[in-house]
């Protein structure tokens, strides 16, 4: 069949070979949901979306996106609760929006106005009640989380992922593989944003110090990471830089350690595992039919991820270097 070339276009993550994203938050209104749907129904060309509509946070923590204004005009940018029962009606106020996931801040982060990666955000009992209000609505979490003591509580209330988490032991990133959690370490984004660092002389907003000497753990973290034995999921952080450079973690992945087989791994079965899609991450009868063809061999250069020549989307061929031939 013919290729729309003008629609695929407008699809990078796509054209890149991304057949199934997780989305977990947009800034305020939840615009991920919507274009879930709008892919699910045809109208735009996407890779299949699973979403989780904003990240709900404390006040004052990396999703209080904007704190200054709520001080000066009482608008508050982002999903904030503080407090057991505030949490869980945000969690509710997320199922109702169409969550496929919950994700919450359980520390501060790289782009956070005004906590550093290692400042600690959620108590225990409070990231308990978060994790108990998706799991009572069938939903589960991934946890926002660089320090340990975060990976820590994230773990004890039962998430399902935890992302970045450069900042846990040896002994952490253990129980973490002994109760099946997940780790997306994101280790480009970390990268791209430690380099900016060095480069600037100077960090993001008000953490930019704390940035800057933190970056050593968070290197030696990230190698920690890769050497554990905790089921590693391929994700990027998309966002903190553009979508069509999302292929870079697969060489970032195995510049720290991993092989190249793991690193395919991580990008499609173990992320289906993840994600709890029985049709995806592997080839077989009864499966999506998700197929990406690329110029290389990954096994020998990695960095031929970047160079995706074919995609197939559940049997449909939705992207090639070549448009306007037919199959």
């Amino acid at each position: 069949m013919a290729v729309d070339q003008s629609r695929q276009e407008r699809a990078p993550l796509l054209a890149n070979g991304f057949t199934t994203v997780r989305d977990l938050g947009s800034a305020r209104q939840p615009l991920n949901v919507a274009l879930r749907r709008a892919v699910a129904e045809g109208l735009v060309q996407g890779p299949r979306i699973l979403a989780a509509p904003n990240i709900i946070s404390p006040r004052g923590g990396h999703g209080d996106k904007a704190p200054q204004l709520s001080e000066r005009y009482g608008t508050r940018i982002g999903t904030v609760a503080d407090g057991v029962e505030e949490i869980r009606r945000q969690v509710r106020d997320q199922v109702g929006q169409g969550a496929d996931w919950i994700k919450y801040a359980g520390s501060g982060g790289f782009s956070s106005p005004s906590d550093a990666p290692d400042a600690l955000a959620y108590a225990q009992d409070e990231t308990d009640a978060l994790v108990e209000a998706a799991r009572d609505a069938g939903l589960p979490c991934a946890a926002h989380a660089f320090p340990d003591e975060s990976v820590l509580r994230a773990v004890r209330a039962g998430v399902r992922s935890v992302e970045h988490g450069s900042l846990a032991t040896v002994e952490t990133l253990a129980l973490m593989a002994r109760h099946g959690v997940f780790l997306v370490p994101t280790l480009y984004a970390a990268v791209r944003m430690l380099e900016q660092l060095e480069q600037e002389g100077s960090g993001a907003g008000p953490a930019g110090p704390g940035l800057r000497g933190l970056a050593g753990e968070v290197r030696e973290g990230m190698v920690r990471q890769i050497g554990s034995a905790v089921p590693i999921a391929f994700g990027t952080d998309a966002g903190m830089f553009p979508h069509h450079e999302n292929w870079r973690e697969f060489p970032t992945l195995v510049a720290h350690g991993m092989t190249s087989l793991r690193a395919l791994r991580a990008a499609t079965a173990v992320a289906a595992e993840l994600l709890e899609l029985p049709d995806a991450g592997a080839l077989a009868p009864g499966r999506a039919a998700d197929l990406v063809a690329v110029d290389g061999d990954p096994f020998a250069d990695i960095a031929a991820m970047g160079r995706v020549s074919l995609v197939m989307r559940q049997g449909r061929i939705v992207h090639r270097t070549r448009p306007g031939t037919a199959s």
